[in-house]
């Protein structure tokens, strides 16, 4: 699948101006990372695991997305083995992910946002040599540098501080550039960078594709989702279902049950939003009901039929769950569902 004259049942659109088709699904990668460190979803099965990304893209899903953090390398090493049953001509376009950097011997501990050059670097060559590839399809800088700590609450960027350590923006997307030209990456993109810093990397080179959280219930990088349109820049969005509470299948009661060290448990959207969150989850079951599918394909669909989005990252840990959204993207909303919708979330 590594090229443009691959068959695919699923629907397909080009990402931005890159020579890339993909599927307007793909599979995302941070859920199968298993326990042990500061963003797990809980423990996993490494062989279900795989077996879940090899029924993706039996089924027609043409890229994987993960990151080196996932897992503290875990998430990787799983894509690495999973698309190794593939010959070169059938393997799925694989994105990764750069710029957190973890303590080996602290797994708990929070990463580090950096680009420092030397890291970057390093980083490159450790995720080629997890997932045993010679290039990289799409390398996106995970967070803005800012030489500081994330979060302790998963989703959120931290407090906005920016240590003296930190490299500028003009410095790491050359980097990234100049690690394009050298042909290791076939592409580069943001993940989590506003409009505004978009502007600035695009004065240096081109934004091939932007990662921004994007859902019924997160809307906030609508704005960077139309600069990319402006720019003819690729749009992958994660969180399509927003961690799971847009399947319909969330309650007070199953959060409640969450394991201990799955994150979301701490997470406001699961708490303080809780109610709110799934008052748009049941908005979303007549759509589901007139269409005759899911309401996590609703939601998804929802997100593909924004203007300017290319694709949509959904995870899974279960083939199951991938049968539940590897059709998403031929689901067609109406122009009363998309009004239901709206209503449903204030726009």
């Amino acid at each position: 699948m590594t090229n443009e004259t691959t068959n695919t049942a699923l629907d397909t659109t080009r990402l931005g101006t890159t020579d890339m088709t993909i599927t307007r699904v793909g599979f995302g990668s941070w859920a199968v990372s298993g326990s042990g460190w500061s963003y797990s979803w809980g423990a996993t099965d490494d062989a279900e695991s795989v077996a879940a990304i090899r029924h993706a893209v039996d089924s027609g899903v043409n890229w994987i997305d993960t990151a080196a953090v996932y897992g503290l390398g875990h998430s990787e090493e799983l894509v690495g083995k999973a698309v190794a049953a593939y010959s070169d001509a059938d393997r799925p376009y694989v994105f990764t992910k750069v710029g957190l950097v973890w303590d080996p011997e602290n797994p708990h501990q929070q990463p580090i946002r950096t680009m420092k050059p030397a890291s970057v670097r390093r980083e490159l060559e450790d995720s080629l040599r997890r997932l045993g590839v010679e290039r990289i399809d799409l390398y996106q800088v995970h967070w803005p540098d800012t030489g500081e700590a994330m979060s302790a609450v998963a989703g959120d960027g931290g407090d906005g501080s920016v240590s003296s350590n930190h490299t500028p923006l003009e410095e790491y997307w050359q980097l990234m550039a100049d690690l394009k030209a050298e042909g290791k990456i076939r592409a580069i993109a943001l993940s989590n960078h506003n409009a505004a810093q978009l502007t600035v990397a695009e004065s240096i080179a081109h934004v091939d594709a932007i990662q921004p959280p994007f859902s019924a219930i997160n809307r906030s990088a609508a704005p960077d989702i139309a600069w990319a349109k402006e720019h003819d820049t690729g749009v992958i969005v994660y969180s399509p279902l927003q961690s799971g509470l847009l399947t319909g299948t969330f309650s007070a009661e199953r959060v409640a049950n969450l394991p201990a060290e799955d994150w979301r448990r701490a997470h406001p959207d699961f708490s303080s939003g809780l109610a709110a969150n799934l008052r748009i989850a049941d908005a979303l079951k007549p759509i589901a009901a007139r269409h005759g599918v899911s309401v996590t394909e609703i939601a998804i669909a929802w997100t593909l039929a924004w203007p300017g989005v290319s694709g949509a990252i959904v995870g899974a840990r279960t083939r199951v769950q991938v049968d539940g959204w590897v059709n998403a993207g031929a689901v067609r909303l109406t122009p009363q569902d998309l009004a239901e919708v709206a209503a449903a979330i204030g726009l």
